[in-house]
């Protein structure tokens, strides 16, 4: 994989790709770093997780989630915010986590993973699907 540096103001290509499929996650779904890195067929979850870093700030960055369904590390608290404003499902229930705290929270993935296809019609659950 190339390295993520390019001319200044300048988008690596991977971090594009990145950046257009964390858009297109649906609100109130969310997509492993792992996910990311199927769909585009390209990378590994540590590779999305670099790119979500450096450049994540200017997208839905909280819907991109750890394979075991927990918040990007250090924005546990921000991203329950955005969670329970986009009604993603969590752990327990809604009402279940109200009282718990922001590094407790987890993301119900069986009910809340986007499998990448456009409108996540028939999406819930399930892994990645392949782009054609």
């Amino acid at each position: 994989m190339a390295a993520m540096t390019g001319p200044a103001g300048e988008l690596p290509d991977y971090a594009e790709r990145v950046l257009a499929v964390v858009e297109r996650i649906p609100p109130g779904r969310v997509m492993t770093y792992g996910d990311v890195a199927e769909w585009l067929e390209e990378g590994g979850p540590r590779q999305v997780g670099r790119v979500m870093s450096l450049y994540g700030g200017a997208v839905p960055w909280w819907r991109v989630v750890r394979a075991d369904g927990t918040p990007p590390p250090c924005h546990e608290g921000r991203a329950l915010a955005h969670y329970r404003q986009e009604d993603t499902p969590l752990r327990g229930g809604r009402e279940g986590t109200a009282g718990r705290t922001a590094g407790a929270v987890r993301i119900d993935m069986r009910r809340a993973r986007w499998d990448g296809e456009t409108g996540g019609a028939g999406a819930r659950g399930g892994r990645p699907a392949r782009r054609s």
